[in-house]
Protein backbone atom coordinates (compact mmCIF):
# COMPACT_ATOMS: atom_id res chain seq x y z
CA UNK A 1 0.00 0.00 0.00
CA UNK A 2 1.49 3.56 -0.47
CA UNK A 3 1.82 6.04 2.10
CA UNK A 4 -1.13 7.69 2.77
CA UNK A 5 -1.21 11.20 2.61
CA UNK A 6 -3.22 12.71 5.81
CA UNK A 7 -5.03 16.01 6.25
CA UNK A 8 -5.33 16.38 9.82
CA UNK A 9 -6.95 19.78 11.14
CA UNK A 10 -5.72 21.69 14.41
CA UNK A 11 -2.00 19.86 15.01
CA UNK A 12 -0.97 22.97 17.05
CA UNK A 13 -1.81 20.56 20.07
CA UNK A 14 -4.33 18.33 21.98
CA UNK A 15 -5.22 15.10 20.02
CA UNK A 16 -3.99 16.71 16.88
CA UNK A 17 -0.55 16.88 17.47
CA UNK A 18 -0.66 13.64 19.00
CA UNK A 19 -2.28 12.17 16.03
CA UNK A 20 -0.22 13.98 13.45
CA UNK A 21 3.58 12.62 15.50
CA UNK A 22 2.12 9.07 15.49
CA UNK A 23 0.92 9.50 11.87
CA UNK A 24 4.53 10.77 10.98
CA UNK A 25 6.40 7.85 13.12
CA UNK A 26 4.51 5.36 10.89
CA UNK A 27 5.69 6.44 7.94
CA UNK A 28 2.45 8.32 6.39
CA UNK A 29 2.57 11.41 5.28
CA UNK A 30 1.07 14.37 7.18
CA UNK A 31 -0.48 18.00 5.92
CA UNK A 32 -1.89 19.46 9.18
CA UNK A 33 -3.88 23.20 9.52
CA UNK A 34 -2.48 26.13 11.50
CA UNK A 35 -4.55 29.35 12.58
CA UNK A 36 -1.50 31.13 12.91
CA UNK A 37 1.08 31.61 10.00
CA UNK A 38 4.32 31.70 12.33
CA UNK A 39 3.17 28.16 13.17
CA UNK A 40 2.79 26.93 9.35
CA UNK A 41 6.44 28.31 8.79
CA UNK A 42 8.13 26.55 12.06
CA UNK A 43 6.43 23.27 11.12
CA UNK A 44 7.43 23.61 7.89
CA UNK A 45 11.49 24.23 8.59
CA UNK A 46 10.67 21.26 11.39
CA UNK A 47 8.84 18.49 9.13
CA UNK A 48 11.05 18.51 5.96
CA UNK A 49 10.13 15.24 4.36
CA UNK A 50 7.14 13.88 6.42
CA UNK A 51 4.68 16.74 6.97
CA UNK A 52 3.42 19.75 5.48
CA UNK A 53 1.51 23.12 6.92
CA UNK A 54 -0.93 25.42 5.83
CA UNK A 55 -2.90 28.29 7.29
CA UNK A 56 -6.14 27.19 7.88
CA UNK A 57 -9.23 28.70 9.56
CA UNK A 58 -11.84 27.10 10.23
CA UNK A 59 -14.20 29.89 10.82
CA UNK A 60 -14.02 31.25 7.41
CA UNK A 61 -14.83 29.39 3.88
CA UNK A 62 -12.30 31.38 1.83
CA UNK A 63 -9.71 29.95 3.89
CA UNK A 64 -11.07 26.49 3.60
CA UNK A 65 -11.15 26.83 0.08
CA UNK A 66 -7.51 28.28 -0.45
CA UNK A 67 -6.14 25.61 1.68
CA UNK A 68 -7.39 22.39 0.20
CA UNK A 69 -6.50 24.61 -3.66
CA UNK A 70 -2.88 24.79 -2.11
CA UNK A 71 -2.86 21.27 -0.66
CA UNK A 72 -3.84 20.06 -4.09
CA UNK A 73 -2.11 21.72 -6.58
CA UNK A 74 0.84 20.58 -4.81
CA UNK A 75 0.14 17.11 -3.22
CA UNK A 76 -2.49 15.93 -6.15
CA UNK A 77 -4.46 13.80 -3.55
CA UNK A 78 -5.80 13.56 -0.14
CA UNK A 79 -6.15 10.27 1.53
CA UNK A 80 -7.58 10.39 5.11
CA UNK A 81 -9.20 13.52 6.11
CA UNK A 82 -9.23 13.92 9.73
CA UNK A 83 -11.64 16.92 11.06
CA UNK A 84 -9.99 17.76 14.30
CA UNK A 85 -10.10 21.52 14.64
CA UNK A 86 -12.85 22.26 17.40
CA UNK A 87 -13.28 24.50 20.79
CA UNK A 88 -15.40 23.78 23.90
CA UNK A 89 -17.73 25.63 25.34
CA UNK A 90 -19.39 25.51 28.49
CA UNK A 91 -22.55 27.56 30.35
CA UNK A 92 -26.22 27.00 30.63
CA UNK A 93 -28.65 27.58 27.32
CA UNK A 94 -30.02 30.25 28.95
CA UNK A 95 -26.69 31.76 29.63
CA UNK A 96 -25.21 31.48 25.93
CA UNK A 97 -25.61 34.46 23.29
CA UNK A 98 -26.24 33.93 19.49
CA UNK A 99 -22.96 35.14 19.26
CA UNK A 100 -20.84 32.67 21.18
CA UNK A 101 -23.17 30.04 19.77
CA UNK A 102 -22.45 31.16 16.11
CA UNK A 103 -18.90 31.05 17.18
CA UNK A 104 -18.87 27.32 18.54
CA UNK A 105 -21.36 26.06 15.31
CA UNK A 106 -18.92 27.68 12.77
CA UNK A 107 -15.42 25.59 13.85
CA UNK A 108 -17.51 23.06 15.45
CA UNK A 109 -19.91 22.44 12.50
CA UNK A 110 -20.02 24.89 9.33
CA UNK A 111 -15.98 24.20 9.41
CA UNK A 112 -15.75 20.70 9.38
CA UNK A 113 -18.89 20.63 6.67
CA UNK A 114 -17.12 23.14 4.39
CA UNK A 115 -13.75 21.24 4.36
CA UNK A 116 -15.47 18.01 4.11
CA UNK A 117 -17.14 19.13 0.74
CA UNK A 118 -14.09 20.44 -0.19
CA UNK A 119 -12.52 17.36 -0.09
CA UNK A 120 -14.95 15.16 -1.30
CA UNK A 121 -14.37 15.47 -4.91
CA UNK A 122 -10.70 14.45 -4.86
CA UNK A 123 -11.82 11.37 -2.92
CA UNK A 124 -14.83 10.64 -5.22
CA UNK A 125 -12.16 11.07 -8.34
CA UNK A 126 -9.67 8.14 -6.53
CA UNK A 127 -12.94 6.11 -5.53
CA UNK A 128 -10.91 6.06 -2.36
CA UNK A 129 -10.72 7.82 1.16
CA UNK A 130 -11.15 7.93 4.67
CA UNK A 131 -13.20 11.29 6.94
CA UNK A 132 -12.75 11.05 10.03
CA UNK A 133 -14.78 12.75 11.88
CA UNK A 134 -13.43 14.01 15.45
CA UNK A 135 -16.81 14.26 17.46
CA UNK A 136 -17.25 13.75 21.21
CA UNK A 137 -19.35 11.50 23.57
CA UNK A 138 -21.00 14.55 24.11
CA UNK A 139 -21.97 14.23 20.32
CA UNK A 140 -24.33 11.08 22.06
CA UNK A 141 -25.12 12.29 25.05
CA UNK A 142 -26.14 15.94 26.52
CA UNK A 143 -25.16 17.43 29.42
CA UNK A 144 -25.77 20.27 31.54
CA UNK A 145 -23.47 23.28 30.61
CA UNK A 146 -22.44 21.90 27.75
CA UNK A 147 -25.54 22.10 25.68
CA UNK A 148 -24.66 24.38 23.22
CA UNK A 149 -21.16 22.19 22.56
CA UNK A 150 -23.17 18.96 22.72
CA UNK A 151 -25.68 20.65 19.71
CA UNK A 152 -22.43 21.28 17.37
CA UNK A 153 -21.21 17.95 17.68
CA UNK A 154 -24.89 16.08 17.26
CA UNK A 155 -25.03 18.33 13.91
CA UNK A 156 -21.72 16.87 12.92
CA UNK A 157 -22.87 13.49 13.96
CA UNK A 158 -26.22 13.88 12.05
CA UNK A 159 -24.39 14.76 8.76
CA UNK A 160 -21.65 12.38 9.34
CA UNK A 161 -24.05 9.48 9.65
CA UNK A 162 -25.82 10.58 6.35
CA UNK A 163 -22.64 11.15 4.89
CA UNK A 164 -21.35 6.96 4.89
CA UNK A 165 -24.31 6.24 3.62
CA UNK A 166 -24.15 8.36 0.78
CA UNK A 167 -20.19 7.24 0.04
CA UNK A 168 -19.79 4.12 0.86
CA UNK A 169 -20.19 2.61 -3.06
CA UNK A 170 -17.58 5.09 -3.68
CA UNK A 171 -15.10 3.52 -2.18
CA UNK A 172 -14.75 6.04 0.55
CA UNK A 173 -14.99 5.45 4.75
CA UNK A 174 -16.34 7.76 7.09
CA UNK A 175 -15.63 7.22 10.57
CA UNK A 176 -17.09 9.16 13.95
CA UNK A 177 -14.84 9.57 16.48
CA UNK A 178 -15.63 10.10 20.27
CA UNK A 179 -13.29 10.73 23.03
CA UNK A 180 -14.42 11.25 26.09
CA UNK A 181 -12.15 13.31 28.85
CA UNK A 182 -8.54 13.46 27.66
CA UNK A 183 -5.32 15.11 28.52
CA UNK A 184 -5.65 17.60 26.16
CA UNK A 185 -5.86 21.65 26.15
CA UNK A 186 -9.58 20.85 25.80
CA UNK A 187 -10.38 22.01 29.58
CA UNK A 188 -7.56 24.42 29.69
CA UNK A 189 -7.08 27.42 27.34
CA UNK A 190 -8.82 26.00 24.64
CA UNK A 191 -12.22 25.93 26.75
CA UNK A 192 -14.76 28.88 26.33
CA UNK A 193 -16.88 29.81 28.92
CA UNK A 194 -20.41 31.89 28.33
CA UNK A 195 -20.27 35.33 29.47
CA UNK A 196 -22.91 35.44 31.06
CA UNK A 197 -23.64 33.58 34.54
CA UNK A 198 -27.00 32.81 36.08
CA UNK A 199 -27.08 32.03 39.83
CA UNK A 200 -30.11 29.71 39.44
CA UNK A 201 -27.59 27.42 37.26
CA UNK A 202 -24.63 26.79 39.99
CA UNK A 203 -26.01 23.41 40.58
CA UNK A 204 -25.94 22.01 36.91
CA UNK A 205 -24.03 24.15 34.39
CA UNK A 206 -22.25 25.85 37.26
CA UNK A 207 -20.55 22.59 38.57
CA UNK A 208 -19.65 21.78 34.94
CA UNK A 209 -17.38 24.66 35.05
CA UNK A 210 -15.88 24.11 38.23
CA UNK A 211 -15.29 20.52 37.73
CA UNK A 212 -13.63 21.04 34.50
CA UNK A 213 -11.20 23.30 35.10
CA UNK A 214 -10.02 21.58 38.66
CA UNK A 215 -9.95 18.53 36.21
CA UNK A 216 -7.69 20.02 33.79
CA UNK A 217 -4.61 17.62 33.03
CA UNK A 218 -6.02 14.72 35.27
CA UNK A 219 -8.22 13.50 32.69
CA UNK A 220 -8.46 9.50 32.00
CA UNK A 221 -7.68 9.75 28.53
CA UNK A 222 -4.03 9.19 26.51
CA UNK A 223 -3.61 11.20 23.64
CA UNK A 224 -0.84 8.98 22.22
CA UNK A 225 -3.26 5.98 22.93
CA UNK A 226 -6.00 7.47 21.31
CA UNK A 227 -3.53 8.19 17.92
CA UNK A 228 -2.83 4.58 17.68
CA UNK A 229 -6.61 3.53 18.12
CA UNK A 230 -7.85 6.15 15.48
CA UNK A 231 -5.03 4.86 12.85
CA UNK A 232 -5.61 1.48 13.07
CA UNK A 233 -9.33 2.34 12.60
CA UNK A 234 -8.17 3.62 9.30
CA UNK A 235 -5.98 0.79 8.58
CA UNK A 236 -8.92 -1.52 9.22
CA UNK A 237 -11.01 -2.67 6.11
CA UNK A 238 -14.30 -3.32 8.83
CA UNK A 239 -13.82 -0.08 10.09
CA UNK A 240 -17.06 0.66 12.02
CA UNK A 241 -19.15 4.09 11.54
CA UNK A 242 -18.48 5.13 15.30
CA UNK A 243 -15.52 5.11 17.54
CA UNK A 244 -15.31 5.37 21.32
CA UNK A 245 -12.33 6.14 23.34
CA UNK A 246 -11.68 6.06 26.88
CA UNK A 247 -13.56 3.81 29.44
CA UNK A 248 -15.78 7.12 30.54
CA UNK A 249 -17.06 7.95 26.65
CA UNK A 250 -17.79 4.15 26.83
CA UNK A 251 -19.65 4.25 29.75
CA UNK A 252 -21.64 7.16 29.11
CA UNK A 253 -22.75 6.21 25.25
CA UNK A 254 -23.60 2.83 26.80
CA UNK A 255 -26.32 4.77 29.23
CA UNK A 256 -27.65 6.98 26.92
CA UNK A 257 -28.37 4.00 24.45
CA UNK A 258 -30.18 2.68 27.61
CA UNK A 259 -32.08 5.41 28.42
CA UNK A 260 -33.46 5.77 24.62
CA UNK A 261 -34.57 2.00 24.75
CA UNK A 262 -36.15 2.93 28.04
CA UNK A 263 -37.89 5.54 26.49
CA UNK A 264 -39.29 3.02 23.35
CA UNK A 265 -40.17 0.65 25.28
CA UNK A 266 -42.21 2.79 27.41
CA UNK A 267 -43.88 4.68 24.22
CA UNK A 268 -44.42 1.68 21.59
CA UNK A 269 -48.02 1.82 22.29
CA UNK A 270 -48.73 5.47 22.42
CA UNK A 271 -46.19 5.66 19.12
CA UNK A 272 -47.77 2.94 17.07
CA UNK A 273 -51.57 4.42 17.96
CA UNK A 274 -50.96 7.75 15.88
CA UNK A 275 -50.46 5.63 12.29
CA UNK A 276 -53.55 5.63 10.06
CA UNK A 277 -55.05 2.16 10.01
Amino acid sequence: MRNRIWLITGISSGLGKALSDSVMKRGDFVIGTFRSESQVEDFNKSTMESGYAVHMDMNYEASIVKGVHEIISKFKRIDVLVNNAGIGFVGAIEEASTKEIRNVFETNFFGALKLTQEVLPYMRKEKSGHIVQISSQGGINASPGFGVYNASKFALEGFSEALEKEVASLGIKVTIVEPGPFRTNFAGNNLVLAESEINDYDSTAGKLRHNLKSKHGKQDGDPVKASDAIIHMVDDPTATLRLPLGKIAFMLIEKKLESVQSDLDMNRKIAEQTSFE
